[in-house]
């Protein structure tokens, strides 16, 4: 049902055959010479993980969006877990979530389409309340922020009285706002360490509030969420990749489980692990995350070997360059927060980077 949904639809509101209909009739969409020409930049960029062929399906797109862009006065802000065509094709801005919600707050344009889940639209608007924020296809969620609701953090503040509530920024608006603090995994031990007390709340990633509980000198009490990709890697999986790939480095995200942090060389948000790729160059490696992270990376490191073990998120994967170019020619899928929460929430997304700054 799920694949028959997603091609009936281009994205939560729109049937995919209308769609396309449309946006023919607006642009030259059909792969061609011309529009390979056009984007040869950006091709040159991902020419090792993306096949001529693909790119020549892709390029009308990467062409079409990044001129409307312009005339939309738009800004692309794409997650790291976005595919190649994506990170590199169109994206102004691409990061973790701590870096989106960073220059989320320096934009200019009136416009941003948010090519990530929709908690990161959401805090999008919440940092900027007063511009349009759009995602390709509202579907695109994340199972983080479906594990949790302001009424449970209510009842964990009764269960922990006095205790600071650092939610992770995989979290709705309404989380957000019932939080004291956010966080990324990039800034969580930093944002704990900071809080007063001896005991911090942290929500809603069991995983991740158990590494930084290891690390922490809290006492750290947890909502059990878990990310539905990273919480599928095993230590028995990584210990099978050193035994078939020796002097492997295995670098793995903070969302993993405890025993598979154990295990990694390095552990960090996304844009730690690229860093700690982009860096040490490293032979071979396996980035224990998402799918197109590897990509995108490997993109941008064609002397590092990718060793790929392959965990995707289907809610990144419903953002695809066909449905950005229908956000940005139809303006649907417009992002909003309720006004009661909007101040709450950007106060602990505010709190989060102040911290993270200082």
């Amino acid at each position: 049902m799920e694949k028959r949904e997603t091609a009936m639809f281009l994205n939560a509101q729109t049937k995919a055959d209308a769609a396309r209909a449309e946006l023919a009739a607006h642009y030259d969409l059909e792969p061609s010479e011309a529009a390979m020409r056009d984007t040869d930049a950006q091709y040159q960029v991902v020419k090792e993980v993306i096949p001529a062929p693909d790119w020549m399906r892709f390029a009308p797109y990467v062409r079409a969006i990044n001129a409307l862009k312009k005339e939309k006065d738009a800004v692309v802000l794409a997650h790291n877990y976005m595919t190649p065509e994506i990170f590199h094709g169109v994206a102004d801005v691409a990061g973790d979530s701590l870096q989106l919600a960073i220059e989320a707050t320096k934009v200019r344009q009136q416009t941003i389409i948010q090519c990530g889940v929709h908690f990161m639209a959401e805090t999008s608007k919440i940092l900027n309340p007063q511009k349009t924020v759009l995602i390709p296809d509202s579907r695109a969620g994340c199972s983080l922020a479906s594990s949790i609701t302001a009424a449970d953090i209510e009842k964990m503040r009764a269960d922990y009285p006095g205790a600071q509530v650092v939610s992770y920024v995989n979290t709705t608006a309404a989380v957000k706002a019932a939080s004291d603090i956010c966080c990324t995994s990039s800034n969580a031990l930093a944002i704990v360490e900071a809080q007063p007390g001896d005991t911090v709340i942290m929500t809603p990633d069991g995983y991740l509030a158990q590494n930084i509980a290891a690390l922490s000198t809290k006492r750290v009490v947890y909502w059990e969420g878990a990310c539905i990709v990273h919480e599928q890697f095993t230590a028995e999986e990584l210990r099978a990749y050193r035994d078939s790939y020796p002097g492997v480095a295995i670098i793995a995200h903070p969302e993993c489980p405890p025993d598979v942090v154990a295990e990694a060389d390095f552990t960090g948000s996304t844009a730690g692990m690229i860093q700690w790729v982009k860096t040490n160059k490293p032979p071979k490696v396996v980035m224990v995350t998402e799918c197109s992270m590897s990509d995108n990376v490997a993109a941008e490191t064609p002397e590092v070997d990718f060793v790929r073990p392959c965990n995707i998120c289907p809610h990144m994967k419903r953002i695809s360059l066909e449905n950005i170019l229908w956000s940005l020619h139809s303006g649907t899928e417009e992002v909003t927060v309720d006004e009661a929460l909007l101040e709450p929430a950007r106060r602990a997304v505010e709190r989060m980077i102040e911290v993270t700054n200082s």
